[in-house]
Formats: C-alpha cells, structure tokens, sequence
C-alpha cells in the first residue's frame, strides 16, 4: 500500500507542478495532496504544525494568485479603473482558460484605464503591471511546489 500511495504523491507532485503554468490544474493544492499521500505512508510521518503550516501556504498562495495581478495593475500606476477593469477581466477569463487568465487581467486593466479617461500609454503601463502581477504569482506557486518536491524526496531519502 505504501508504494501506491508514494507513486500516487509523486503523480500529484508532478501535476501540481505542471499546475503552476497550466490554469486548469490547481497546482499547490494538488502538490499538497501529493504531501498528505506520502504522511499517510508508514515511512514518512510529518507533524501536525508542518502539515497545517503547508496548508495556510497553499491558502494563502491561491488566494495571492487572483490579487496579486490587481496589485500589479495597482502599483505601476493603475487608477481605480484600471484595477476594477483588472477584476472584471480576470473573471471574464476564467471562462477562456487557460489564455483568459493571461490576456483578461491585462486586457481589463487596459479597456479599464481608456474608459476611465487614461492616455494609452498609461493603460499599456497598467496592462502590463497586471500582467506581471500575474507571472509573479506563477513564480510564487512554483517555488511552492518545488518546496514540497524538495519536501518529499529529503522525507523518501
């Protein structure tokens, strides 16, 4: 039993990380998955504070993952407009996965900006912050994941 549970961790480690890039797979929650597989192993027990520390970062990583582009729009200038547009394109791009979740905080944070009234150069520098904010937030859910393959393989050894 504790072989299948490993493979199947390390099958949930793999698509979590795959997760981070692919919109349609959610990435640190499964790699925590792959976490709770391998505890449940009699080979590796870890401790409840770890387990429940792993969980408030998974929490926090997926929350993070839909502010931070409104953040990005926020602070390389965005108006009100820009980040309310920013908000409504990332919902409209949960529905044209995986690019919508790409081009919707951009492009909202830009038609934001114009309607509010901003040169297009602005808009573009809001778009783009958006846009960043979202490849921070890959990166942020890479580094997770591959904290909890790191995790896994120091437990294995």
């Amino acid at each position: 039993m504790d072989i299948l549970l490993i493979v199947l961790g390390i099958l949930c480690l793999v698509g979590g990380l795959a997760g981070c890039v692919l919109p349609m797979l959610p990435g640190p929650p499964l790699a925590y998955a792959g976490m709770l597989l391998l505890h449940f192993t009699d080979r590796v027990q870890f401790t409840p504070t770890q387990l429940l520390v792993w969980l408030v970062l998974v929490g926090v990583v997926q929350a993070l993952d839909y502010f931070v582009p409104l953040l990005g729009t926020k602070y390389s200038g965005g108006s009100k407009w820009g980040t309310r547009g920013c908000l409504v394109g990332t919902v409209i791009g949960l529905f044209f996965m995986p690019w919508g979740l790409i081009v919707g905080p951009f492009a909202g944070a830009f038609i934001g900006e114009l309607m509010g009234g901003r040169e297009t150069v602005q808009a573009l520098k809001s778009g783009l912050g958006s846009l960043l904010g979202f490849l921070f937030g890959t990166v942020v859910k890479c580094i997770l994941c591959g904290y909890f393959i790191w995790q896994f393989v120091i437990a294995l050894w």
